[in-house]
Order: C-alpha cells, then sequence, then structure tokens
C-alpha cells in the first residue's frame, strides 16, 4: 500500500426482516446520511461512490445517491454475491491510495426477498454451474432443497470427518452470536437462545438446523475513506485506518480437489489473510476482535482456521474453550455476525467495517472488547469473491 488510507466514518441502519423493512433506496440512504454525520461532511465533498448489491436492476447506487445530491460523481455498481459491501470497500480503499482521488464512499445495501435465496435469471448459464457440478461429485445433492445451504452442509461433513468433530460444536457457534448479538441495537434477533434450541430446530441440509443459517435480511451500511491529506485540509480526525486489504478469488483446479470446504472458500480465505498479514506485518495473535463471515455455522467454523485464529484440525477445542468469546483469545462477531445481526448480502461488509471501526473507536458500547488496536474482517462470496481487510487504530 502507498498512501495511507484513513476510515472518516461509517454508518448503518438497524437491519430488518423483509416483512418489515423499507425499500432499498431509503435504507441506502439512511446509511449515507448517518455516514456523512459520523465523518462530518457533506455529500458534495465525495469524489466517487461504489455502491454494492445483488438483488436490483442497474444504477441501483445512482437512485441511493442523487437523493444528497446529482454532483457528477462517479457511481459504480458492484454485484460480487454476499462480498458485494466488502468489494465496494477494496474499490474506494484503491482510488484513495492509488491517489486517483482523495475521497470516497462505499455504501451496501438490499431488499431482500424472503425466503432462501434462489437463481434470478434462470433463462442463462448460472454463475454456479461448474460448482454445482463439483459438488454433486461429493455430496448427495437434494434437488428439493435449496442450493446454498447445501453446500456449507457438504463442507461441514467434510470437516467432521477429517478432524473428528462433532456436530452439535457447530451448534454452539449460533449460541455464541444470539449472546453477543444482545448488545447490537442494528441486530435482528437478539434474544438468547440455547444448545436445545439450536439443536431441537428444522434440520436444513447435513448437521445444519435452521437456526445454524442466516436469515434473509434488508438493511444498508457505509463507509468513507479518504487521504491523510484531506482530513488535514477539512479537519478531520479520523481514528481508525486500513493497515492492508485484498480480495481474491479462486486458484486453479478448484473442482479437481474433491473438497466442498475448498469449493465453499476455504483457501481463497486462507490466501487472502495471509496475504494481508503480510502486507500489514502481522501475526494474527495480536488480533483480539473479528467480524467474520458466519452465513452457516460450519462457514465460521471453517474461517478460524483460514484466518489463523486457531491452527488446522483445533477449531473445535477453541469453541470449547471459549477462545471465540469475551474472556477467549478472540472475539468472533461482537456485532451478533450474519447470523444474529442478518445477512443484507450487499450491506454485510460495509456493516463489518462499520462494528469493527467502532471497535477501534472505543464506541462499541457494551459489545466493547477491551484493549484493541486491531481489528480483522473477512467477506466472503460464493463463486468466489474473498475480501480480507485490517483495520488499525490511529494514534
Amino acid at each position: 500500500m502507498s498512501r495511507r488510507v484513513l476510515v472518516a466514518g461509517v454508518g448503518m441502519v438497524p437491519f430488518a426482516k423483509p416483512s418489515a423493512a423499507k425499500p432499498y433506496d431509503e435504507m441506502g440512504a439512511g446509511a449515507v446520511r448517518a455516514v456523512l454525520t459520523d465523518a462530518g461532511l457533506p455529500y458534495d465533498r465525495i469524489q466517487q461512490v461504489y455502491a454494492g448489491y445483488v438483488y436490483g436492476d442497474s444504477t441501483c447506487g445512482q437512485r441511493v445517491v442523487y437523493q444528497f445530491g446529482m454532483t457528477q460523481v462517479p457511481v459504480v455498481n458492484v454485484n460480487n454475491n454476499c462480498a458485494s459491501g466488502s468489494s465496494a470497500l477494496w474499490l474506494a480503499r484503491q482510488a484513495v491510495e492509488s491517489g486517483a482521488v482523495d475521497c470516497a464512499l462505499a455504501v451496501g445495501f438490499e431488499q431482500m426477498p424472503p425466503g432462501a435465496l434462489s437463481a434470478k435469471w434462470t433463462d442463462r448459464p448460472l454463475p454456479l454451474t461448474d460448482f454445482m457440478g463439483a459438488l454433486k461429485d461429493i455430496y448427495d445433492v437434494d434437488p428439493n432443497l435449496p442450493m446454498t445451504p447445501q453446500y456449507f452442509a457438504a463442507a461441514g461433513v467434510e470437516y467432521m470427518e477429517k478432524y473428528g468433530m462433532r456436530a452439535d460444536t457447530f451448534a454452539r457457534v449460533s449460541v455464541k452470536a444470539r449472546t453477543h448479538a444482545a448488545g447490537n441495537p442494528y441486530a435482528v434477533f437478539r434474544d438468547p437462545i440455547t444448545l436445545d434450541d439450536v439443536l431441537g430446530g428444522p434440520r436444513i441440509a447435513g448437521p445444519l438446523t435452521r437456526l445454524q443459517c442466516c436469515p434473509p435480511t434488508c438493511g444498508a451500511a457505509a463507509a468513507i475513506v479518504c487521504s491523510e491529506e484531506f482530513a488535514r485540509r477539512n479537519g478531520l480526525t479520523p481514528k481508525v485506518a486500513i493497515a492492508a486489504q485484498t480480495l481474491r478469488s479462486d486458484a486453479a483446479g478448484l473442482f479437481d480437489r474433491k473438497s466442498a470446504m475448498s469449493l465453499v472458500g476455504t483457501e481463497v480465505t486462507r490466501a487472502a489473510a495471509n496475504e494481508v498479514y503480510e502486507q500489514a506485518g502481522v501475526d494474527p495473535r495480536d488480533i483480539k476482535v473479528v467480524e467474520l463471515h458466519d452465513c452457516f455455522t460450519v462457514n465460521e467454523v471453517l474461517t478460524y482456521e483460514g484466518l489463523g485464529l486457531c491452527e488446522e484440525g483445533g477449531a473445535e477445542r477453541f469453541i470449547l474453550d471459549g477462545d471465540n468469546t469475551y474472556g477467549g483469545r478472540v472475539v468472533t462477531n461482537p456485532s451478533g455476525g450474519l447470523l444474529s445481526k442478518g445477512h443484507p448480502l450487499g450491506a454485510t461488509g460495509l456493516a463489518q467495517t462499520a462494528e469493527i471501526t467502532w471497535q477501534l473507536r472505543g464506541e462499541a458500547g457494551a459489545r466493547q472488547v477491551d484493549g484493541v488496536t486491531l481489528g480483522l474482517q473477512h467477506n466472503l462470496g460464493l463463486g468466489t469473491a474473498g475480501v480480507v481487510t485490517l483495520f488499525e487504530k490511529v494514534s
């Protein structure tokens, strides 16, 4: 990285079930309004906009930001599946870091339909066709069930067979997520649940029960990044910077490896994390708070190891010892994560950014992790896009 990139502000709106949500343009405007207020900037200081979303027609980003003025700045719409929000941030960071602009806005939003994810364009080749073919070679796919949870169910079965982990250990991640979400006013599900609640729920696929799958959610979040020179000129004193960031896709040979864990992005996560640690000169043991992509409990478990938070095969002990929560080694998803905060696809990565920024600024309230100077964010989209970002406290 060349120029230092600062997080001038973050903002989001409370996430909601599809039945209770506002339209995407209202939610997106709410997040933009919040981030401008947090940064102390008028919209006309923004030099580029990157808008992340999955469910929507072209130029939804313009629809959102035109409410704040039509300033002729470039507005780029980004669809990278569930990593769309973080991909928008990655582009905004690159623009500032390169010197192309001094200030950029990343906004993510999603107005999701109720129910499981499904293909919206069935008259053309599906992007995940090769992934589905590879999955069917190694897992008994049920055509009557939604596809997405079956990828992660297969990965969970593979992990249990490889390392001898018990199925109920995955369920403990959901209990932890609800415990954390209780302190988050932006989260959809804040009531506590027990291990029996999770295990006794309807089975979705493999080891996954309903409470181990993130809910369809609507919401929006945003971040403004800027250069140090821009901050000085505008009287800003940001307390958070992006120390390192990378976006990765799959390596050659993915479909020949006969591994569901690989299909859901474990190798992408590991490669991205290692690159970020090398860029920043940081050891994962130095990190005390992480927002990671827990779309299913299985993915949180896999991601512990992919990010280097525990040794390979050590996730079960990591969970049982409480090293993934307050009082343990690293607090994972203090926000409640996708499982409890919710997962509006385009907003998720930027909601993670907001949480880590609040943690580093000491503004996370009941969720605050003590002594935080570094915060890690991980956002994954099947197909595959994996974004890992390391944030640091500015002294």
